[in-house]
Formats: structure tokens, C-alpha cells, sequence
């Protein structure tokens, strides 16, 4: 494929940092990355974390305009490895899971999943109806992963700024993608270990 590519999304829902951590990390390994930031998603942006719209797009490689369904990331005939979405809302999920893609976000991951390409969806909604886990029955069907994120304890993690990186760098896990961000599990201690026998 030559130069590794990812699309990453970041839609309206709480949790923002996850997108922005998933370009620093792909960033830093050496992967090319294609950004769609919903109009919700800079509001959450503003809100969580005080960034504006060009804060978010000097960390990608290639910045496309939600509206702009012509963009290469449209079509399956340009090459990558696959999306994510992170966070990815309700509406973007289920917009993605019906086939209407009426936005460059869920048009390109309509593309990763007709290209049989991953699509992992940060889902960022709790607690959740029938509804949203029809949903994500049937988007696991089509080939979707959907992970929401949720914190790893069991790595003792100091910060929330760690608890996003783990998350963040697990997702990109899924596409192959090693960040060396986060600490492997090793399995018990020797010590809690035989706590629990």
C-alpha cells in the first residue's frame, strides 16, 4: 500500500481527547492521517478542552471538510487502513449502521466497511437502549468493532491523561498500529496472585 494511512473522525460526543490523541499517536508512528471533525465535535472541542478548529487540524496530515463528499476518502480506490472514530456519537453510529451517509464522516466509513476495511468506533453513550445496541449488533455484523472507552485499572493509571492514552492506543491496536504508549499486561503479580488463589 505503500504510505500507511488512517482516516480518523472525531463526532459531536463527549470525549474529544480521544481524536486528538489518536493523531499524536499515528503521528508519531510514521501514519499518515486523514481528519473529519463533525460541526458538534468543534463544540465539544471548545467546551472540554478550549481548542478551536485550527488547533485540531494543524495535528493531522490532511484536514477534509465534513460537507466535502467528494474528497478522496469518499471513494475505495484511495488506500488505507481503515477508520476510526473517536468518540463517535449515536447519530454518527447509527447514520454508518443504516447506510445513510449524508456526511463525509459516515460516507467514509461506509467505504472502509464495503472495502472490508476496520472500522472501530469509539461509541461514547451510557447507559444505552435497545435501540443503540440493535445497532451495534448489527454494525458488528457488517464488520464494524465497536469499542468504547473504557478505562484499563488493572494499569493503575495516574492521570486522566493516561487513562485516554491506554484507551486511544488500544484502539489503534486494532489497525495494527503500535505506539509503544501504553504498558503491556503481564499478568498478576506475583503477590496479588496469591491473593486470589
Amino acid at each position: 500500500m505503500g504510505k500507511r494511512r488512517l482516516i480518523v473522525g472525531i463526532s459531536g460526543a463527549s470525549g474529544a481527547a480521544y481524536g486528538l490523541r489518536a493523531l499524536d499517536l499515528a503521528k508519531a508512528a510514521d501514519v499518515e492521517t486523514h481528519l473529519v471533525v463533525s460541526r458538534s465535535a468543534l463544540l465539544t472541542l471548545k467546551q472540554e478542552l478550549n481548542l478551536q478548529k485550527t488547533d485540531i487540524e494543524k495535528r493531522a496530515d490532511v484536514v477534509h471538510s465534513p460537507a466535502d463528499i467528494g474528497a478522496t476518502i469518499a471513494s475505495g480506490s484511495f488506500r488505507t487502513m481503515g477508520m476510526l472514530i473517536a468518540p463517535c456519537s449515536v447519530k454518527t453510529m447509527s447514520e454508518i449502521a443504516t447506510g445513510v451517509t449524508s456526511t463525509l464522516m459516515s460516507r467514509a466509513a461506509d467505504v472502509a466497511l464495503k472495502e472490508r476495511r476496520r472500522l472501530v468506533l469509539m461509541l461514547r453513550e451510557t447507559p444505552l437502549h435497545l435501540g443503540h445496541i440493535e445497532t451495534m449488533a448489527a454494525l458488528t455484523r457488517m464488520g464494524a468493532i465497536l469499542m468504547p472507552p473504557v478505562p484499563a485499572l488493572y494499569a493503575r493509571p495516574k492521570s486522566i491523561d493516561e487513562m485516554i492514552t491506554h484507551s486511544t492506543a488500544r484502539a489503534l491496536d486494532l489497525f495494527d498500529i503500535d505506539t509503544g504508549a501504553i504498558r503491556r499486561w503481564n499478568g498478576l503479580k506475583d503477590s496479588l496472585a496469591g491473593e486470589t488463589a
